[in-house]
């Protein structure tokens, strides 16, 4: 499928690109600024595939800059208020784009989880803890825990999935006070947003934040932040304990993909339309409910 309102890799030439990502595209402004493209381009099992998500990058920008805006009380972001009309002639590639500031990465994905879904869900089932943390005898898929858990990884190169490590091995990286500043913040981030998308239908059951340094140490929320590719949101009205809900992410297509005899290696098969638009669909109405 190839839409005409799809953006599956942006096409500057004023600026100098800097990498091209699963999904976003980052180019070079000066030395203190960068611009992120988020694409409309989709991973799965850590290939890209063939086929946009119409509409999908616009609205992972919007969700993004929504929450970093909301957030900004608890920890400063990389975001600048550079206009992008000064860099982009289109109206809407700029809907896909942010101005940010140049930060070391930190090389730990800040991960909480609030439910036991996924492959803390699987790791339960072997050993009752998730990453390490024990937890009480006798929960169920999909339950709430008694208190969000924060649970860290290491980022992987291209191609390699990312390995949980414990909090112990995320102060040998990064150092115990940046450590410490990591883990509180994406709990009081996990615990404030759940609260408010509870409110609008969403359960957030778990995210991923991913954090940055300037010069002078500072700690700054990058990336993206409490989108549905960051995210597993649920509908709340359709959720039950016991099984896995439905959600608002690209698990539509990965559960299509798991029908087809493919070895999730690349390349990837192409979209049916109605997978394709259904996925859309699903971005959009988080983002409705979350930013309206």
């Amino acid at each position: 499928m190839n839409a005409p309102a799809a953006l599956y890799q942006s096409a500057l030439t004023s600026l100098k690109l800097r990498a091209r990502g699963k999904v976003r595209d980052i180019y070079d402004i000066d030395d203190q600024h960068m611009l992120i493209v988020t694409t409309d381009r989709l991973s799965a099992f850590d290939v890209i595939l063939p086929d946009p998500i119409p509409g999908k990058g616009r609205v992972l920008t919007q969700i993004s800059n929504f929450w970093f805006a909301k957030m900004r009380d608890v920890i400063p972001n990389h975001l600048v208020d550079i206009p992008l009309e000064q860099i982009i002639p289109d109206p809407a590639e700029r809907a896909h784009s942010i101005v940010v500031k140049k930060l070391k990465p930190l090389p730990v994905e800040a991960i909480v989880r609030g439910y036991l879904i996924g492959s803390g869900w699987k790791d339960y089932q072997k050993t009752g803890a998730v990453c390490g943390i024990t937890l009480p005898e006798g929960l169920q898929q999909a339950q709430q825990l008694p208190e969000p858990i924060y649970t860290p990884s290491t980022k992987a190169e291209v191609g390699d999935h990312d390995e949980n490590v414990s909090f112990a091995k995320t102060v040998e990286l990064i150092g115990e006070d940046l450590a410490n500043q990591v883990r509180e913040a994406s709990l009081k981030l996990y615990k404030e947003a759940a609260a408010y998308a509870k409110e609008r239908g969403i359960i957030i059951a778990d995210t991923k934040f991913e954090f940055g340094v300037d010069a002078d140490g500072t700690l700054y929320l990058i990336d993206e932040i409490l989108t549905p590719d960051s995210s597993r949101f649920w509908p709340a009205d359709q959720y039950r304990v016991g099984i896995s809900p439905p959600s608002f992410d690209k698990q539509y297509v990965r559960d299509y993909l798991e029908t087809l005899d493919w070895n999730k290696t690349a390349p990837g098969p192409s979209l049916p339309a109605e997978v394709a638009g259904y996925c859309a669909a699903k971005y959009k109405e988080a983002e409705v409910r979350l930013t309206r």
